[in-house]
C-alpha cells in the first residue's frame, strides 16, 4: 500500500504570503523547478508548511541571498 502524500492542486494560495498562484509540480512543469534551494531551507520549508508549495515570488525571496552577504 502507498504511503505518498495526494497530489498538489493546481490552484493554490500561498501559505507564506496569502497570494494565489497555479502550481504545476504535479505535472512536471513549474517555475520553481528552476530555482536552487538549499537543503537546509527545503527542510525548513516543509517542517514549517507540510505538503504545501509557497508561491514563486515568495521562493525566490527566501532563497535570496541577505543584503550585504558575499555573491557566490
Amino acid at each position: 500500500m502507498s504511503t505518498s502524500p495526494p497530489p498538489l492542486p493546481l490552484d493554490c494560495s500561498c501559505p507564506r504570503c496569502g497570494g494565489g498562484f497555479a502550481c504545476g509540480a504535479a505535472t512536471g512543469a513549474c517555475d520553481c523547478f528552476d530555482l536552487r534551494l538549499s537543503d537546509a531551507l527545503r527542510a525548513e520549508l516543509a517542517a514549517r508548511w507540510p505538503g504545501r508549495c509557497l508561491c514563486l515570488g515568495c521562493l525566490r525571496e527566501l532563497s535570496a541571498p541577505p543584503p550585504g552577504a558575499p555573491q557566490a
